[in-house]
């Protein structure tokens, strides 16, 4: 994705980008499926040149010809009916997840002309502040598509306390993860998070490829963390709206904390994101220990700009 937003790119065929992401997506579905999980036979002496799926098995998989599943996976998607991207799909064993992904990048394949920039501020509304605010006993956030922290309330920076210790503003889960010396002390399960993490920048930028901001912090990332890059060039999507977050906080130590998102209205990319522990359980004492810390500690307020965050205009995102 780097350099998709400089000066020469305006000038270039966008949907090359696109196309250059369904190679690459297509390919490594591809190659994750042997010939035994598809269910097709495969003789003693056979020697194969790939780890995973030929194309004309996909294409036989899927029902189509060989040579149109190659035109396809080469980029060209003009035309590609929901009968078709089912097809491929099941053959691929895709999940909910990719085959959104897959739709993403076909559609913007399909486009003449770059997607409409999102606004260049993303505000919370202030009446999803009242309701983080409202949630005392629970660490709740508002996140972007990028992982920006863009809002929490008191007990969430309370729990995000090392995130927030980055200077850098809007903190970024991201950012965090794969910078920070402390991440892999704070994520119990950090391998789980890193790769969520790539995963939903991963999404994020099947949606919007020419979102300045996100390709400015894929490019941050891929240039300081191998880590990052690593698991990037995996193409790995995947959909993370509830689960377990296992954390070591420096304050309060161990916590398992089941957590849900959901999203917020059907603007700039925002989810809730919340925090809970099992009643009666030592992550339940750890949280109001971490509550009664943070109702003293007046750093948690300082570390709070988000209510003040705002992104500079940039008038290359700026609406036609």
């Amino acid at each position: 994705m780097a350099g998709r937003n400089d000066p020469q790119g305006s000038n270039r065929d966008i949907r090359e980008d696109f196309r250059a992401e369904i190679r690459e997506f297509l390919g490594t579905r591809r190659a994750r499926v042997t010939p035994e999980q598809a269910g097709l036979p495969v003789y003693g002496g056979e020697r194969r040149r790939v780890t995973g799926l030929r194309r004309e098995e996909v294409a036989l998989l899927a029902g189509i010809s060989s040579e149109y599943y190659t035109r396809l996976e080469r980029g060209n998607a003009t035309g590609v009916s929901e009968s078709v991207i089912e097809g491929i799909a099941q053959a691929l064993q895709l999940d909910e997840a990719e085959r959104i992904h897959l739709n993403d990048l076909l559609r913007g394949a399909g486009t003449t002309r770059p997607p409409r920039r999102r606004p260049a501020q993303q505000r919370v509304r202030p009446t999803v502040r009242r309701v983080l605010d409202s949630m005392a006993g629970t660490p709740a956030f508002v996140l972007s598509g990028r992982g920006d922290i863009l809002a929490a309330n008191h007990l969430g920076r309370a729990l995000f306390s090392p995130v927030y210790a980055d200077p850098v503003r809007p903190p970024n889960n991201a950012r965090f993860v794969f910078l920070s010396p402390h991440a892999t002390e704070f994520f119990r399960h950090w391998d789980e998070v890193a790769n969520d993490a790539v995963a939903m920048l991963r999404a994020e930028a099947g949606r919007d490829l020419y979102d300045r901001r996100l390709t400015d912090l894929i490019g941050e990332l891929s240039t300081r963390s191998e880590e990052f890059r690593r698991r990037w060039a995996a193409h790995n999507v995947r959909m993370h709206t509830t689960g377990v977050k296992l954390l070591h906080h420096p304050v309060v130590g161990d916590l398992d904390l089941p957590f849900e998102t959901f999203p917020l209205g059907d603007g700039p990319s925002q989810f809730l994101l919340t925090y809970t522990a099992e009643p009666a359980s030592p992550s339940q004492d750890a949280l109001n220990l971490l509550a009664s810390w943070a109702a003293t500690n007046d750093d948690i307020e300082r570390s709070a700009p988000d209510d003040d965050y705002s992104e500079p205009a940039d008038p290359a995102e700026r609406p036609d």
